[in-house]
C-alpha cells in the first residue's frame, strides 16, 4: 500500500488488524524503522515468527530497510503460506518495487481524503463515489441529491483549507503547521532513504519547494530555475520529479508523465490545497481551484496539458476551471469540453460544479 506521508496508512493497517484477527497472537505489526533492527535482521524476525505459527505480518515504513524488495521476494518464495502487507511513505520506493515484486503483489494507492470522504469523515453526509464518465453525464442529478441535504459550498471551503490529511482532526489549530512539518520530514527522511543524495541536495530540494510554493502555478523555465538552484538542468528535473513522486508537487506535462525520461513540466502546482495554505504566503482563488481539480481528478485519471483549456483527462475530456462566471470562450466548439466551476451548487449540461470533482474516490 503506497501513499504520501500522513494520509493514514499506519492507522488503516492497525484498524484492519483489530477488525480482522480475533486472536492478535496470530499477527504482527512492525515498523521497519524500529531501532530493534539496528542489532537484528528482518530475516531473523520472519523466520522466528513463521516457525512459531505467525503467518500474517504487516510491515510499515519498508523503504527504511535496506534491500527490502529483495527480502520480500525471498519471503514470498520461501514461505508460500505467509501473508505480508507492507506500506511506505516514499512513493518512489514502492513504485520501484514493481521490478522485483510485480508478479507477487497487489498494489494499492491510498490518497488523502477526497471531498466526498471528508464529508463522511465529518459525519456531514454520505455520498457515493462516482466515476468520471458518470459524473460528466449525470452531475446535475448527483449534485441535487447532495445539495438538498447540506450547504455544500460551506463545507467545500473548509475542506480546501484543512481536510486532505486525516490528522487535521487531532491537530486542531496547529494543523497547517504540522502539514509544513510533514513536508519537511518527507524531504529530510523519506527521499534520502530511497535516493543517494547529499545534504546540499536536500537543502536545494527544500529551496525548490518553497520557490514553487510562492509562485504557483509556475510555468517553469527549467534553465532559469536551474540557475536559481545552482544546479544543472538534469539535477533540477530530478528534484522536481522526486517532489512529484513524494506527493508534494503536482507536475502537469503535455504528454503522459514518464519517470524514466524526465521532461520539463508545462505547469507546476503544489500537490493539494492544504499544502498551499501551509506553505504559500498568498492564496490565489484560480490556483486553488486548479490545484483541487488536479489533485482529485488526477487520482483517478491521467491528466495532461492541452493546447487549449486547463486540463485534458485520459486524452479525451477537456476541462477549463474557473469561477461561476467562466464561459466557454477558451474552449469553444472543442469536442468533449467541460467547465469546472466554483461557487455554484448545481450545474447543467457541460457546466459542472467544481466540488463534484471531489466525489471521484
Amino acid at each position: 500500500m503506497k501513499g504520501a506521508r500522513g494520509v493514514g496508512k499506519t492507522t488503516l493497517l492497525l484498524q484492519h488488524i483489530k477488525e480482522t484477527f480475533a486472536n492478535l497472537d496470530e499477527v504482527l505489526y512492525v515498523s521497519l524503522d524500529n531501532m530493534w533492527f539496528n542489532t537484528h535482521s528482518l530475516e531473523e524476525l520472519v523466520e522466528f515468527l513463521y516457525t512459531h505459527g505467525v503467518v500474517n505480518i504487516y510491515f510499515d515504513e519498508v523503504h527504511k530497510y535496506k534491500n527490502w524488495t529483495q527480502l520480500l521476494k525471498n519471503f514470498y518464495d520461501s514461505y508460500p503460506d505467509l501473508n505480508i502487507v507492507y506500506t511506505g511513505s516514499a512513493m518512489l520506493a514502492i513504485d520501484n518495487s514493481k521490478t522485483d515484486l510485480s508478479r507477487r503483489q497487489s498494489l494499492y494507492t491510498l490518497n488523502g481524503l477526497s471531498f466526498r470522504e471528508y464529508l463522511e469523515y465529518e459525519g456531514i453526509a454520505s455520498v457515493s463515489a462516482i466515476s468520471l464518465e458518470d459524473l460528466l453525464s449525470g452531475h446535475t442529478k448527483c449534485a441535487m441529491a447532495v445539495t438538498s441535504k447540506i450547504k455544500v459550498l460551506k463545507h467545500f471551503d473548509a475542506y480546501l483549507r484543512s481536510g486532505y490529511y486525516p490528522y487535521y482532526k487531532e491537530s486542531g489549530e496547529d494543523y497547517l503547521m504540522r502539514v509544513a512539518e510533514v513536508a519537511q520530514l518527507v524531504i529530510d527522511s523519506d527521499i534520502p532513504s530511497v535516493e543517494e543524495i547529499t545534504y546540499t541536495t536536500i537543502l536545494k530540494i527544500k529551496k525548490l519547494l518553497m520557490v514553487i510554493a510562492e509562485n504557483v502555478p509556475l510555468e517553469p523555465n527549467i534553465n532559469k530555475l536551474s540557475a536559481e538552484m545552482e544546479s544543472t538542468r538534469d539535477q533540477t528535473l530530478k528534484m522536481l520529479y522526486l517532489l512529484d513522486r513524494a506527493a508534494l508537487l503536482w507536475l502537469l506535462t503535455d504528454k503522459v508523465k514518464d519517470y524514466k525520461h524526465l521532461t520539463g513540466p508545462k505547469k507546476i502546482y503544489l500537490n493539494n490545497t492544504n499544502l498551499m495554505y501551509a506553505l504559500s504566503g498568498k492564496i490565489s482563488e484560480g490556483t486553488l481551484r486548479e490545484t483541487f481539480f488536479a489533485n482529485q481528478v488526477g487520482a483517478v485519471s491521467t491528466l495532461t496539458m492541452p493546447k487549449q483549456g486547463d486540463f485534458m483527462a485520459d486524452g479525451k475530456y477537456l476541462f477549463e476551471v474557473g469561477g461561476s462566471r467562466k464561459t466557454f470562450d477558451q474552449i469553444a466548439d472543442l469536442p468533449n469540453s467541460y467547465l469546472a466551476l466554483d461557487d455554484i451548487e448545481t450545474g447543467s449540461g457541460c457546466r459542472i460544479p467544481l466540488w463534484e470533482f471531489g466525489c471521484l474516490y
